[in-house]
């Protein structure tokens, strides 16, 4: 028989982050000790008062199938969320709950893009933005930044990049990979270029909203102008370490909702009963569990700071949110080890896992090929043997390739 996908499925690609994850695991079942740092989730356990809702939710006979966008209590403590922690005001019918941030972005782009519309994208960027755009037959326009800038995009750079095509700026704060945190006054700036167009729609993903290190956090919904246009995207996942439990939502201007509710109707349905009931409780309770995490994430951020920069050939810099560290790695190109050839960031990430047995996750799967994904969503003891193996191994890349 003549096996053939259809050139939908043959647009994207693998997830790396999960195709690392996988790698790792093969070598772990083999009985190789493998410190996991490519993987973006939070170590921490899911917080006692929501898992006890969920169990309450359980024994009341939340069971059957839920609303397309979302219990409307669910809904509510979504709004009254914005309203208290961002002072945004939207109403419920503006709300729609997903199966995770990820089914709230791709609800999105698949509602506003038409083929070959443009979405500009800074890079490096979140590894499913670009998968999501081709699925969608839209054009990316990668916006490059720098890691001299903490890999942040400027208002300047965004206006010289909108054409009549463009339809979409998609970007994240604080960001994944590079734990980038936009400020009010950079927001403000971007708001008034994507102002001047409009035609242009902004994807705000603030799934890290609750891991920022520089204190509030701001979002660009909040400049009245162009609130209309701008979509936010979060979720339960990293704030309240419910990563399991999928549950994400997006606050839209209703004509975008509704349509939204109606592209999940047709593939997903409704988000799980049981992780909404949870999520209530989660929305609903007070922020200590999460300002705890916080501040863990925050002394595991120093701390991989200062070792990574004891790594002859690491340019670092400092992540203000999230739980990754990019640095550039490029002085290690060129380098060889056993006939082993480091030509990119692929090859030391591999090199890494092999030797080191540290996962990490390329650059490349971000957009930037110069660079390595870090994830310091683990202990600080393994956080330092996992810096010890790597400061180590790279010393056998001694030879330049000839």
């Amino acid at each position: 028989m003549n096996y053939t996908t259809s050139k939908r499925i043959k647009r994207i690609s693998v997830s790396q982050t999960l195709e690392m994850s996988n790698r790792s695991r093969e070598l772990r079942e083999k009985g190789i000790d493998i410190i996991d740092m490519s993987v973006g989730q939070p170590d921490f356990p899911t917080p006692p008062h929501i898992k006890q809702a969920a169990k309450d939710a359980i024994d009341n006979n939340f069971t059957f199938y839920t609303p397309v966008p979302g219990y409307s209590d669910l809904r509510q403590a979504i709004v009254e969320k914005f309203k208290e922690e961002n002072n945004l005001d939207y109403n419920k019918n503006q709300i729609v709950v997903t199966n995770g941030a990820k089914q709230a972005l791709a609800n999105t782009i698949l509602t506003l893009i038409n083929k070959g519309d443009e979405i500009l994208v800074p890079t490096p960027y979140w590894v499913s933005y670009a998968e999501l755009v081709n699925l969608a037959e839209g054009k990316k326009k990668f916006i490059k930044t720098s890691i001299d800038n903490n890999f942040k995009v400027t208002a300047q750079e965004i206006e010289d990049a909108i054409t009549p095509r463009t339809r979409i700026l998609l970007y994240s704060s604080p960001s994944n990979p590079a734990g980038s945190v936009y400020s009010k006054e950079e927001l403000k700036a971007i708001a008034e270029v994507i102002e001047k167009h409009e035609n242009v729609y902004v994807i705000s993903d603030e799934i890290y909203e609750h891991i920022n290190f520089i204190g509030k956090h701001e979002s660009i919904a909040q400049f009245e102008a162009i609130k209309d246009r701008v979509i936010v995207i979060n979720g339960m996942s990293k704030g309240y370490a419910m990563t399991g439990w999928r549950l994400g939502y997006m606050a839209a201007p209703k004509w975008l909702a509704d349509s939204c509710i109606k592209l999940q109707g047709q593939y997903t349905s409704g988000a799980s009963s049981i992780s909404q009931k949870a999520a209530i409780a989660a929305l609903q309770g007070d922020n200590l569990y999460t300002m705890g995490m916080n501040q863990a994430f925050k002394e595991r951020r120093n701390l991989i700071v200062s070792l990574m920069n004891e790594i002859p050939g690491f340019k670092t810099y400092i992540p203000e949110g999230a739980f990754y560290i990019f640095p550039d790695v490029k002085s290690y190109f060129g380098k060889i080890h056993n006939y082993i050839n480091i030509k990119n960031a692929s090859d030391l990430s591999m090199f890494l896992l092999n030797e080191a047995h540290v996962a990490t996750v390329p650059g490349s799967a971000f957009g930037d090929d110069n660079c390595i994904r870090f994830s310091f969503a683990l202990g600080k003891n393994k956080i330092e043997a996992a810096m010890e193996r790597i400061k180590t191994t790279l010393k056998t890349l001694t030879q330049d390739n000839i």
